[in-house]
């Protein structure tokens, strides 16, 4: 069994790679000339999903719990000091409602989208933290929706943020030295779900993984837009169609469409939280910016969590 301190580091340092790998894929979508590119690349630069990652495990840290108004500080203080990351137009326009109307960060976030929130994918894309802060406790869907809910605020945000978690946590739980049931991993998501738009495309990534549908099938079922149902589950197909390869699971959920970065980011934590940090070459390793930083947050929630001293 892979320690548990190199999981939580695979988890945080892959979704980073995942989501730096994934943008520069916008550009270079094909594998040689995106390996290319990453081979002459002094650094991988990581967008908004992994800045409000790294947001959420430095409130966890701080504050041992999901505080809503201390989580949503701080991802508005990550935005106000680099607004270039490539936030969409939702979280900005809550933090800019919360600095000049004086709304709570969950009011603001509620009244986007005529007053049902957002279903986008931002609040999965940052989730890793969750996933490994609760990934022992019977609170992990409550805890992850309150996370979602600072920004997302639809049932379906949460839901697919929740899912998202849920995935990284049984990850961690799975030993990549034995054979786990691919059936059983979707099985356990689809129990999890909570919304039918959630549930309903689980079962069909379940049934694109037992028939081996090819990956460029399988993202014209799923979706290609930046709604969590129609995103998330392309990443927990990537995952699974390539359980072993951390590499190749990055290389499946970013070279076919889709929001790559986000893609990049959600499958490539469920991965380094199964096979480790050492999975990861070490070269992409090296060239994540803030590497020493993102790897500080993970064994400081890992030893939170190891030390049971997490509030709730």
């Amino acid at each position: 069994m892979i320690n548990l301190e190199s999981k939580f580091i695979g988890s945080m340092i892959g979704s980073a790679i995942g989501d730096a790998i994934g943008e520069l894929a916008f550009f270079y979508n094909e594998k040689a000339s995106l390996e290319d590119i990453i081979k002459t690349s002094e650094k991988l630069i990581y967008t908004d999903d992994t800045a409000m990652s790294i947001g959420l495990a430095e409130s966890l840290i701080e504050r041992r719990c999901v505080d809503q108004e201390h989580l949503g500080n701080t991802f508005s203080k990550y935005f106000f000091q680099e607004p270039w990351r490539g936030y969409a137009s939702g979280p900005p326009t809550i933090f800019y409602m919360v600095r000049e109307r004086g709304l709570s960060y969950v009011e603001a976030s509620r009244s986007l989208f005529g007053g049902k929130g957002s279903f986008g994918n931002g609040a999965a894309m940052r989730i890793a933290p969750i996933g490994l802060f609760y990934y022992k406790s019977d609170s992990l869907y409550e805890k992850a929706s309150l996370s979602a809910e600072v920004t997302h605020a639809h049932p379906v945000g949460m839901d697919g943020a929740a899912v998202q978690a849920y995935a990284v946590s049984k990850a961690v739980n799975l030993d990549p030295g034995k054979e786990f049931s691919k059936e059983e991993f979707i099985q356990n998501l689809i129990n999890f779900s909570r919304t039918p738009e959630i549930k309903e495309k689980m079962e069909l990534v379940k049934r694109l993984i037992l028939e081996d549908v090819s990956p460029e099938i399988a993202h014209d079922f799923l979706g290609r837009s930046v709604s969590v149902d129609e995103s998330m589950p392309f990443a927990i197909y990537s995952f699974l169609k390539n359980p072993k390869s951390f590499k190749e699971c990055l290389f499946c959920s970013i070279l076919h469409g889709g929001d790559r970065d986000t893609l990049g980011a959600m499958a490539c934590a469920i991965s380094g939280a199964y096979l480790g940090a050492d999975a990861i070459p070490p070269v992409w390793r090296d060239k994540i910016e803030n590497r020493e930083m993102i790897e500080r947050l993970a064994l400081s929630l890992y030893k939170i969590v190891e030390d049971q001293s997490n509030k709730c």
